[in-house]
Protein backbone atom coordinates (compact mmCIF):
# COMPACT_ATOMS: atom_id res chain seq x y z
CA UNK A 1 0.00 0.00 0.00
CA UNK A 2 1.12 3.60 -0.54
CA UNK A 3 0.51 6.63 1.62
CA UNK A 4 -0.67 9.27 -0.82
CA UNK A 5 -4.39 8.60 -0.50
CA UNK A 6 -4.19 9.41 3.22
CA UNK A 7 -2.10 12.58 2.99
CA UNK A 8 -3.70 15.93 2.28
CA UNK A 9 -1.68 18.40 0.21
CA UNK A 10 0.78 20.23 2.42
CA UNK A 11 0.66 24.02 2.46
CA UNK A 12 4.20 24.96 3.34
CA UNK A 13 4.99 27.74 5.72
CA UNK A 14 7.59 29.58 3.65
CA UNK A 15 9.17 31.00 6.81
CA UNK A 16 10.16 27.48 7.89
CA UNK A 17 12.23 24.75 6.31
CA UNK A 18 10.29 22.09 4.40
CA UNK A 19 11.78 18.97 6.01
CA UNK A 20 10.49 19.63 9.57
CA UNK A 21 7.02 20.33 8.20
CA UNK A 22 6.95 17.10 6.20
CA UNK A 23 8.25 15.24 9.25
CA UNK A 24 5.49 16.69 11.45
CA UNK A 25 2.77 15.73 8.96
CA UNK A 26 4.02 12.19 8.44
CA UNK A 27 4.69 11.64 12.13
CA UNK A 28 1.19 12.73 13.07
CA UNK A 29 -0.32 10.42 10.43
CA UNK A 30 1.69 7.51 11.81
CA UNK A 31 1.10 8.25 15.50
CA UNK A 32 -2.62 8.83 14.92
CA UNK A 33 -2.68 5.38 13.22
CA UNK A 34 -3.91 6.80 9.92
CA UNK A 35 -0.90 5.17 8.26
CA UNK A 36 -0.75 1.45 9.01
CA UNK A 37 2.40 -0.64 9.47
CA UNK A 38 3.70 -1.70 6.09
CA UNK A 39 2.56 1.49 4.35
CA UNK A 40 5.20 2.39 1.75
CA UNK A 41 6.56 5.94 1.86
CA UNK A 42 8.10 6.52 -1.56
CA UNK A 43 10.37 9.52 -1.75
CA UNK A 44 9.55 10.52 -5.33
CA UNK A 45 5.80 10.20 -4.83
CA UNK A 46 5.92 12.19 -1.62
CA UNK A 47 7.98 14.91 -3.29
CA UNK A 48 5.42 15.21 -6.08
CA UNK A 49 2.55 15.16 -3.60
CA UNK A 50 4.01 17.93 -1.45
CA UNK A 51 5.37 19.90 -4.38
CA UNK A 52 8.95 19.98 -3.09
CA UNK A 53 12.27 18.33 -3.92
CA UNK A 54 13.25 14.90 -2.67
CA UNK A 55 15.94 16.25 -0.33
CA UNK A 56 13.57 17.46 2.44
CA UNK A 57 11.53 14.28 1.99
CA UNK A 58 14.69 12.24 2.58
CA UNK A 59 15.55 14.29 5.67
CA UNK A 60 12.03 13.87 7.07
CA UNK A 61 12.12 10.11 6.53
CA UNK A 62 15.51 9.88 8.24
CA UNK A 63 14.08 11.64 11.30
CA UNK A 64 11.17 9.21 11.34
CA UNK A 65 13.70 6.41 11.15
CA UNK A 66 15.54 7.82 14.17
CA UNK A 67 12.28 7.55 16.13
CA UNK A 68 11.81 4.00 14.77
CA UNK A 69 8.46 4.95 13.24
CA UNK A 70 9.62 3.78 9.80
CA UNK A 71 11.93 1.04 8.60
CA UNK A 72 14.36 2.25 5.95
CA UNK A 73 15.68 -0.27 3.45
CA UNK A 74 18.40 1.55 1.45
CA UNK A 75 17.87 1.55 -2.31
CA UNK A 76 14.61 -0.29 -1.81
CA UNK A 77 11.80 1.24 0.26
CA UNK A 78 10.78 3.04 3.42
CA UNK A 79 7.78 1.56 5.22
CA UNK A 80 5.85 2.44 8.35
CA UNK A 81 7.13 0.22 11.14
CA UNK A 82 5.13 -2.04 13.39
CA UNK A 83 4.63 -0.97 17.00
CA UNK A 84 7.61 -2.04 19.09
CA UNK A 85 6.17 -3.08 22.45
CA UNK A 86 9.59 -2.95 24.14
CA UNK A 87 10.09 0.64 22.98
CA UNK A 88 6.57 1.51 24.17
CA UNK A 89 7.31 0.13 27.65
CA UNK A 90 10.56 2.08 27.89
CA UNK A 91 8.96 5.38 26.86
CA UNK A 92 6.15 4.75 29.35
CA UNK A 93 8.75 4.22 32.10
CA UNK A 94 10.48 7.48 31.17
CA UNK A 95 7.30 9.52 31.06
CA UNK A 96 5.97 8.10 34.32
CA UNK A 97 9.23 8.83 36.15
CA UNK A 98 9.34 12.42 34.94
CA UNK A 99 5.68 13.23 35.49
CA UNK A 100 5.57 11.77 39.00
CA UNK A 101 8.41 14.11 39.96
CA UNK A 102 6.69 17.00 38.19
CA UNK A 103 3.62 16.55 40.38
CA UNK A 104 5.79 16.83 43.50
CA UNK A 105 7.19 20.11 42.19
CA UNK A 106 3.76 21.48 41.29
CA UNK A 107 2.37 20.85 44.76
CA UNK A 108 4.92 23.22 46.31
CA UNK A 109 4.56 26.07 43.82
CA UNK A 110 3.98 29.53 45.31
CA UNK A 111 0.29 30.07 45.95
CA UNK A 112 -0.32 32.47 43.06
CA UNK A 113 1.41 30.21 40.52
CA UNK A 114 -0.37 27.19 41.92
CA UNK A 115 -3.76 28.84 41.65
CA UNK A 116 -3.10 29.92 38.05
CA UNK A 117 -2.06 26.37 37.17
CA UNK A 118 -5.20 24.85 38.64
CA UNK A 119 -7.32 27.31 36.66
CA UNK A 120 -5.50 26.45 33.42
CA UNK A 121 -5.89 22.73 34.05
CA UNK A 122 -9.60 23.14 34.74
CA UNK A 123 -9.90 25.03 31.44
CA UNK A 124 -8.14 22.11 29.77
CA UNK A 125 -10.63 19.72 31.38
CA UNK A 126 -13.46 21.75 29.86
CA UNK A 127 -11.94 21.30 26.38
CA UNK A 128 -11.63 17.57 27.02
CA UNK A 129 -15.24 17.35 28.20
CA UNK A 130 -16.37 19.10 25.03
CA UNK A 131 -14.57 16.44 22.98
CA UNK A 132 -16.66 13.72 24.63
CA UNK A 133 -20.06 14.90 23.45
CA UNK A 134 -20.14 14.41 20.57
CA UNK A 135 -17.08 12.16 20.73
CA UNK A 136 -14.16 13.60 18.77
CA UNK A 137 -11.15 11.32 19.18
CA UNK A 138 -8.59 13.57 17.39
CA UNK A 139 -9.69 16.58 19.45
CA UNK A 140 -9.51 14.57 22.67
CA UNK A 141 -6.06 13.24 21.78
CA UNK A 142 -4.75 16.78 21.24
CA UNK A 143 -6.36 17.98 24.47
CA UNK A 144 -4.81 15.04 26.34
CA UNK A 145 -1.34 16.01 25.12
CA UNK A 146 -1.94 19.69 25.89
CA UNK A 147 -2.94 18.78 29.46
CA UNK A 148 0.31 16.96 30.10
CA UNK A 149 2.41 19.58 28.34
CA UNK A 150 0.92 22.16 30.70
CA UNK A 151 2.29 20.18 33.64
CA UNK A 152 5.83 20.27 32.21
CA UNK A 153 5.62 23.99 31.47
CA UNK A 154 4.33 24.79 34.95
CA UNK A 155 7.23 22.87 36.49
CA UNK A 156 9.69 24.82 34.28
CA UNK A 157 10.89 21.66 32.51
CA UNK A 158 9.31 22.29 29.12
CA UNK A 159 12.27 20.89 27.14
CA UNK A 160 11.69 17.51 28.79
CA UNK A 161 8.31 17.39 27.05
CA UNK A 162 10.14 17.49 23.71
CA UNK A 163 12.35 14.63 24.88
CA UNK A 164 9.38 12.56 26.00
CA UNK A 165 7.46 13.20 22.77
CA UNK A 166 10.46 12.13 20.70
CA UNK A 167 10.50 8.79 22.51
CA UNK A 168 6.75 8.19 22.61
CA UNK A 169 5.74 7.26 19.07
CA UNK A 170 5.15 3.58 19.78
CA UNK A 171 3.21 3.98 23.01
CA UNK A 172 1.20 6.81 21.45
CA UNK A 173 0.13 4.48 18.66
CA UNK A 174 -1.01 1.94 21.23
CA UNK A 175 -3.04 4.66 22.94
CA UNK A 176 -4.68 5.72 19.70
CA UNK A 177 -5.63 2.12 18.88
CA UNK A 178 -7.14 1.78 22.36
CA UNK A 179 -8.77 5.21 22.64
CA UNK A 180 -11.96 4.40 20.68
CA UNK A 181 -12.78 1.49 23.00
CA UNK A 182 -16.01 1.93 24.94
CA UNK A 183 -15.45 3.94 28.10
CA UNK A 184 -11.80 4.77 27.34
CA UNK A 185 -12.34 8.43 26.33
CA UNK A 186 -14.36 9.05 29.48
CA UNK A 187 -11.71 7.38 31.64
CA UNK A 188 -9.01 9.68 30.24
CA UNK A 189 -10.92 12.78 31.30
CA UNK A 190 -11.91 11.22 34.61
CA UNK A 191 -8.27 10.42 35.45
CA UNK A 192 -7.21 13.95 34.55
CA UNK A 193 -9.91 15.37 36.80
CA UNK A 194 -8.67 13.31 39.76
CA UNK A 195 -5.12 14.57 39.13
CA UNK A 196 -6.33 18.18 39.09
CA UNK A 197 -8.40 17.73 42.25
CA UNK A 198 -5.39 16.31 44.08
CA UNK A 199 -3.16 19.10 42.79
CA UNK A 200 -5.69 21.66 43.96
CA UNK A 201 -5.37 20.17 47.47
CA UNK A 202 -1.57 20.05 47.08
CA UNK A 203 -1.88 16.32 47.69
CA UNK A 204 1.21 15.02 45.89
CA UNK A 205 0.71 11.31 46.77
CA UNK A 206 -2.90 11.47 45.61
CA UNK A 207 -1.97 13.17 42.35
CA UNK A 208 0.80 10.64 41.76
CA UNK A 209 -1.52 7.69 42.35
CA UNK A 210 -4.03 9.12 39.89
CA UNK A 211 -1.28 9.67 37.33
CA UNK A 212 0.02 6.12 37.72
CA UNK A 213 -3.46 4.79 37.02
CA UNK A 214 -3.88 7.12 34.06
CA UNK A 215 -0.60 6.27 32.36
CA UNK A 216 -1.01 2.53 32.99
CA UNK A 217 -4.43 2.45 31.34
CA UNK A 218 -3.33 1.58 27.81
CA UNK A 219 -0.60 -0.89 28.74
CA UNK A 220 -3.10 -2.83 30.84
CA UNK A 221 -4.93 -3.62 27.60
CA UNK A 222 -1.93 -4.58 25.45
CA UNK A 223 -3.07 -8.20 25.08
CA UNK A 224 -6.50 -7.06 23.94
CA UNK A 225 -4.97 -4.58 21.49
CA UNK A 226 -2.71 -7.30 20.08
CA UNK A 227 -5.70 -9.57 19.55
CA UNK A 228 -7.58 -6.87 17.67
CA UNK A 229 -4.56 -5.67 15.69
CA UNK A 230 -2.24 -8.70 15.37
CA UNK A 231 -0.30 -7.23 12.44
CA UNK A 232 0.45 -3.97 14.20
CA UNK A 233 2.62 -5.04 17.15
CA UNK A 234 5.94 -6.84 17.58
Amino acid sequence: MTALANIAPLKLDRTRQSAPQVFEVLRELIVSVQLEPGTVLQRAELADHFGISQTPIRDALLRLGEEQLVDIFPQHATVVSRIDLSAALQSHFLRRAIELEILTVLCVLPQAEHGDLVRRLNASLAVQEAALNPLDIPKLALADLAFHQELYAAASVGPLWTLVRRQSGHVDRLRRLNMPEEGKPQSIVRDHRVVVEALARKDAPGAQQALRQHLAGTLAFVDSIKQRFPDWIV
